[in-house]
């Protein structure tokens, strides 16, 4: 089936919806494409504690902000029902099921084919498929004789199958430190793995949120703003090297920007390793039968391993050369395709840079897009 449309915007997450919401209020047409069976699927999956890092009144789509009986962090649950009210209220109905499988320039149009065999041309193609598109999975000798559970952080649901096992979760990014701070308050046995430098900022400080504070403070002169962001970190969170936690010199912006590291936003995991019920160990070297053998040498028993190892935009997979287009860290470089082959070709919620969260950073981009796209039309008509 072939079919003719204006825009087509792969994928129904909360990006997908900012932009197809904006769209319906410019009376633009569209069709959105969402290869699960649900509105904003991710957020259906992620475990049961999970809540916004940021704000509500930063965090909302475009055009409705959350309700006024939402608390200040929004819960996952909450989320969801909200994307699920958004999609209704601006008449957004996905085509569910039915994954994309190439996105590739046939003249002035695009081509989109679905795993149904279905096949979309538009002057329009908006990539919303998300950062957590791919589990990254990486791979160790001897995984193969470890005798215990190996499993990605995406299935996590709760600490209710580790409650009495020694759980290693490697990786200390947000999902990490999160789901090891779930585990210890639920009296598991937990250990974290971390590699490399980490960048850590509170979410709170004496109950005001650090993302308000961060945006006042950015309008001081002379940098002050950093410089007192830093010894609010050095107070709150103080020097964890004594804890095994290797601790990044960069401010939480440079670290962003050159590393393409988010930096961890502590929700209660920095008490848990200063009271040691929370473990650090350095990377691993290898598995064995009953545990890990770490780069120190020492080898440790784990009954259960998660891998807070990250996602993979891989967005090479279904959108034909899309190289150019992509940053050192295989993310889109802005959210108008740059190259004048792809012009029509448009990326959202993949901007990874900034510290206001990718809600925050979906809100703006997908006005820019929307706006490109009605500008583009009338161009044409």
């Amino acid at each position: 089936m072939n079919k003719m449309i204006e825009t087509v915007i792969i994928g129904a997450g909360p990006a997908g919806l900012a932009v197809a919401g904006r769209l319906h209020n410019m009376k633009r047409p569209f069709e959105i494409l969402e290869k699960t069976d649900k509105i904003a699927s991710a957020w259906h999956e992620h475990y049961d504690r999970l809540c916004l890092h940021t704000v509500k009144q930063l965090s909302h789509l475009p055009h409705l902000p959350f309700p006024d009986d939402y608390p200040l962090y929004v819960p996952r649950l909450d989320l969801v029902r909200y994307f699920e009210d958004y999609a209704k209220r601006f008449d957004i109905k996905p085509h569910f099921s039915d994954g994309v499988t190439a996105v590739q320039k046939k003249g002035e149009k695009w081509s989109v084919e679905t795993e149904h065999g279905k096949t979309y041309e538009a002057a329009h193609v908006v990539i919303a498929s998300g950062l957590n598109r791919v589990p990254n999975r990486p791979t160790w000798v001897g995984e193969a004789q470890y005798k215990g559970a190996i499993s990605h952080s995406r299935v996590y649901k709760n600490p209710d199958p580790f409650i009495g096992k020694r759980t290693l979760v490697i990786g200390m990014g947000n999902t990490g430190a999160e789901i090891a701070l779930d585990l210890a308050e639920n009296g598991v046995d937990v250990t974290i793995s971390v590699r490399s430098p980490i960048t850590i900022v509170p979410r709170d400080v004496m109950g005001n949120p650090v993302q308000l504070t961060a945006k006042t403070l950015d309008k001081l002169p002379f940098g002050l703003g950093d410089w007192l962001g830093t010894q609010v970190r050095k107070v709150v969170i103080g020097d964890l090297t004594k804890y095994g936690v290797p601790m990044s010199t960069m401010h939480p912006a440079v670290q962003l920007r050159e590393t393409g590291k988010t930096p961890l936003i502590d929700l209660g995991t920095v008490s848990y390793i200063k009271s040691g019920q929370i473990k650090i160990v350095n990377d691993i070297e290898r598995f064995t039968e009953q545990g890990v053998l770490l780069k120190t040498g020492e080898e440790n028993p784990y009954d259960a391993v998660i891998l807070a190892t990250g996602y993979n935009p891989s967005l090479d997979e279904f959108i034909n050369q899309i190289e150019p287009e992509l940053d050192r860290f295989d993310l889109p470089k802005s959210p108008i395709a740059q190259l004048p082959a792809n012009k029509g070709l448009y990326f959202v919620g993949f901007d990874n840079y900034k510290l206001g969260g990718i809600l925050g950073t979906v809100f703006n981009d997908s006005k820019t897009i929307a706006e490109d796209i009605a500008a583009s039309v009338r161009e044409a008509s």
